[in-house]
């Protein structure tokens, strides 16, 4: 458990000096979720306010005794995290509390009490959780609303997670918080990372005027001074059944002169080792120089996801290595690949499809030299750390000065 007071990191003017609480739950690894808190952390101090973190880890749950069976119950409410939170609202008094995920080890309980201590509540949405148990939207190799709204009994009925103890502590803290209120009376501004989450937020019955577009953000890199095409068509992230790996080999398949590599953790899926085709490498989880050396190598990204999926980092990453992005046509996706202008939009789960546009792009230099150069573009400017925190600053000042007016019992 992580309980920090810090303070500002310069002396950069800002419009209104802050007192920001960052709360989250990290999850196992580490992720682009942990990617973007810590980096909003560090923006907040770069530009002079102060800020508190209270932070958990999912990896304490292998240190707790019983602690499998203490998360089932800690993610419906955990009385040391509402203790922990108020004890930190009541000595820091901060304007505004930052929350990303509260599972299992937080819980939504905490969101009460900063409300109940006059601390307004912004949330960033960055999956599903908010009405999906398991936060995908995602189960059995489908896109699955089984659970929305008000039926998240189908997470246990359908073992959505494989372990059945495990699915259905899922279903009862999403019940639990939904009956509560927890996310839809104790927000005052939701962040979505797409124009897609904020619609699907809108679907659940969240008023639309408390939602903030704010797309996620990636560190600036020097302009690459590489004019090589690239060697290799490139996949980065999890690899794990929604991100739809198997397509990608299967347009592997169909392309054996093309070379494919794809960086990420495969220990979800180890099998597809066996099953990839000759051209396709894969390198596991990189990171650092070498994952930038990753991004710097390839002539293009795909993300093949078979789910609605959010704003990965990896693509605003390779944009802006100048790389275009071959995507599905599905979910925020779709917002973020403008097809034929930053890269290709293909149609989910087509392998076809997708070898396609693949070997077109791989073959077409002026194509790929457009694109990237117009990725890159939109790149530096939609998803630059001084746009985020434009955009950042702006859902706070919102969210302090809209009060909740109302509650839903």
């Amino acid at each position: 458990m992580t309980i920090e007071q810090v303070t500002p990191g310069t002396t950069e003017e800002v419009r209104h000096r802050m007192r920001v609480l960052l709360i989250h739950n990290d999850y196992g690894g580490y992720s682009g979720e942990e990617f973007i808190f810590d980096r909003v952390r560090s923006l907040l101090l770069d530009r002079g306010h102060e800020v508190a973190e209270y932070r958990r880890s999912s990896q304490e749950i292998e240190r707790m005794p019983l602690g499998r069976v203490r998360a089932f119950f800690l993610g419906v409410h955990s009385p040391a995290a509402c203790r922990d939170i108020r004890r930190l609202l009541r000595s820091f008094r901060p304007d505004v509390a930052h929350v990303q995920n509260v599972f299992p080890l937080i819980s939504p309980s905490v969101l009460g009490v900063c409300q109940s201590e006059g601390v307004p509540v912004v949330m960033n949405v960055q999956n599903f959780r908010l009405a999906c148990p398991n936060g995908l939207l995602f189960s059995h190799g489908e896109i699955c609303h089984r659970c929305v709204p008000g039926k998240e009994y189908w997470c246990a009925l359908r073992n959505c997670e494989g372990n059945l103890l495990k699915s259905i502590g899922y279903a009862m803290r999403s019940a639990v918080a939904r009956a509560r209120g927890s996310f839809s009376s104790n927000i005052n501004a939701y962040m979505a990372p797409t124009p897609f989450h904020r619609e699907w937020l809108v679907s659940l019955g969240v008023d639309e005027s408390r939602i903030h577009v704010v797309p996620n953000m990636v560190d600036a890199i020097a302009e690459s001074a590489s004019t090589a095409p690239g060697d290799f068509v490139g996949f980065a992230g999890r690899v794990s059944p929604e991100k739809g790996v198997p397509v990608l080999l299967e347009a592997a398949r169909r392309l054996p002169a093309i070379p494919f590599q794809i960086a990420g953790n495969y220990d979800r899926q180890p099998d597809l080792i066996t099953q990839a085709p000759a051209n396709v490498r894969f390198l596991g989880a990189l990171s650092g120089q070498s994952l930038s050396d990753f991004y710097e190598q390839m002539r293009m990204l795909v993300v093949p996801s078979i789910w609605y999926e959010g704003l990965p980092t990896v693509i605003p990453q390779a944009m802006l290595r100048g790389k275009p992005v071959i995507a599905s046509r599905i979910g925020g996706l779709s917002h973020v690949v403008q097809d034929g202008v930053t890269g290709r939009l293909f149609r989910m789960g087509d392998a076809e499809d997708l070898a396609s546009c693949v070997q077109a792009l791989w073959a077409d230099e002026e194509a790929r030299t457009r694109m990237g150069r117009a990725a890159r573009e939109e790149a530096a400017h939609e998803y630059s750390l001084d746009r985020y925190y434009q955009r950042l600053e702006n859902v706070f000042t919102s969210a302090i000065s809209r009060p909740l007016h109302s509650r839903t019992p």
